[in-house]
């Protein structure tokens, strides 16, 4: 590997933190979020979130931290699946062309376009062809995106195979959690070595200087949920100065006729 150590050799170890000092860097982390969408919202400034890795990594739980508390109508979640009859026979990236977000707004992407060179590379839904040139249509994908602009984020969540264990038969015993287990999540943990691998390859060939990889080790999730938040808040705001937004005089001139209202009034 170049700039990334083998998947399986990252380290998973994290310090104790408590609930108290997690939610407090929490919240704080979320009010900083919020003011950068805002001065998105207003430059027209777009960022995509892309969370991609194994089952029961905390994907999900990462999101919902992300997107609490952030302008619902400027941010939407995409739940990546299987492609629909209609995205099928088309070129495996019209889907998410589909997706981008618009001026102003942000996309979160939970998995991605990488599963052509995961899921699809180790089920056998693409030939050995199709996923090898994938990595080429990816970078420049995503070159084209940060060209126009695009704030891109990736984050690769990475859980140890006895935690994924371990978060697996809680949700199994949970019948709140049911919901989360399908069959082919078997399938995939059965073939951990193979998707090591397809990781590792992922990482060696699309970690770029545009579109770097962020890996989150995820068995402590309180200190991955942390962890994250600050990668999208260091990515969102570099070179991003946010100041305060002066109200638009005709605003001011409104309140005033209406309320007798003008600035600096308590």
């Amino acid at each position: 590997m170049g700039k990334w150590p083998a998947l399986n050799k990252v380290e998973m170890i994290e310090g104790p933190i408590d609930k108290k000092t997690y939610e407090r860097e929490v919240t704080k982390l979320q009010k900083k979020l919020l003011d950068i969408q805002v001065h998105h919202l207003h430059s027209g400034g777009r960022a995509i979130i892309c969370l991609d890795g194994w089952d029961a990594a905390g994907k999900g739980g990462l999101i919902e931290r992300v997107i609490y508390g952030l302008e619902p109508k400027s941010v939407h979640v995409w739940r990546i699946g299987a492609p629909t009859p209609e995205e099928q026979g088309r070129h495996h990236l019209w889907r998410f062309w589909e997706r981008l977000p618009a001026r102003g707004n942000w996309a979160v992407f939970d998995r991605t376009w990488y599963g052509r060179v995961l899921v699809e590379r180790i089920e056998g839904f693409c030939n050995n062809a199709a996923w090898k040139r994938a990595y080429r249509e990816i970078n420049e994908f995503e070159r084209q995106l940060t060209d126009d602009g695009v704030r891109l984020i990736k984050l690769l969540v990475h859980v140890s195979a006895d935690e994924q264990k371990r978060r697996m038969l809680t949700r199994l015993k949970k019948p709140h959690k049911h919901y989360k287990v399908a069959l082919e999540d078997f399938r995939n943990i059965a073939k951990r070595e193979e998707y090591l691998k397809a990781y590792d390859d992922m990482l060696e060939l699309t970690d770029t200087h545009h579109a770097p990889w962020h890996v989150i080790a995820t068995d402590n999730k309180m200190h991955a949920r942390i962890k994250g938040l600050k990668i999208i808040i260091d990515e969102l705001s570099r070179d991003l100065t946010i100041t305060d937004r002066a109200l638009d005089p005709r605003i001011v001139e409104a309140a005033f006729e209406m309320w007798g209202w003008k600035p600096g009034k308590k």
